[in-house]
């Protein structure tokens, strides 16, 4: 088996969206989870009051995360996220190094 996909995503709402966007990944949190190849997708906030939020999501492979980005309720977070961010999700794709 290979080694599982590795993300963290930071996610830069437009202030007056702040909180509508924190709400929209919180409620897609439950129906991902459960989804088949997801291991692990949690939403972290900037303790310093920033106010980009964080997911750091686990998933089996590409396909498995291909699947979660076509769902529906993933869409419709992605469309709002077109107007409510200040710029676009930065991604970046981790490796376990030990």
């Amino acid at each position: 088996m290979s080694d599982p996909l590795t993300l963290f995503a930071r996610i830069s709402p437009k202030p007056e969206h702040r909180a509508a966007a924190r709400d929209a990944v919180l409620d897609i949190l439950a129906v991902t989870r459960s989804e088949p190849g997801c291991r692990r997708f949690t939403l972290h906030d900037d303790r310093d009051g920033g106010g980009d939020l964080y997911l750091y999501e686990v998933w089996d492979d590409e396909a498995a995360l291909a699947a979660h980005h076509a769902q529906p309720y993933t869409r419709a977070v992605f469309d709002r996220y077109r107007t409510w961010l200040s710029e676009p999700v930065e991604i970046t794709r981790l490796r376990a190094i030990g």
